[in-house]
């Protein structure tokens, strides 16, 4: 019980952060909400007349209500086990552009 092989959360359990296998409704909501926001600020620097590199693929993009579920919630993997895994699983998701995964997966 103590000393030096007392039993911690990291002994017990492994990790003591571990990722769930599936977005839960409140981060796919959030999700969601990003990607919308997003497609405000381009929307806004489209209209403002500015004209870049960065915008022209922007552009290109597709907005978050033409994407379909698979692609808001998933991304490409080759060793994942149907070449899908979860954008969750994706470090740093939350900053980076997901939008465009190959053609048939």
């Amino acid at each position: 019980m103590f000393g030096a092989f007392r039993a911690t959360n990291v002994n017990l359990g492994g990790l003591l952060w571990k990722t769930p296998w599936k977005l839960s409704v409140t981060r796919k909501a959030n999700a969601r909400s990003r990607l919308k926001k997003v497609d405000a600020v381009i929307e806004a620097v489209r209209s403002s007349g500015m004209e870049c590199g960065a915008l022209t693929r922007a552009l290109e993009l597709p907005k978050e209500h033409e994407m379909p579920a698979k692609d808001k919630y998933t991304v490409f993997s080759p060793s994942a086990k149907g070449y899908r895994k979860g954008i969750h699983k994706v470090p740093k998701w939350t900053r980076l552009t997901l939008r465009t995964n190959p053609k048939g997966f």
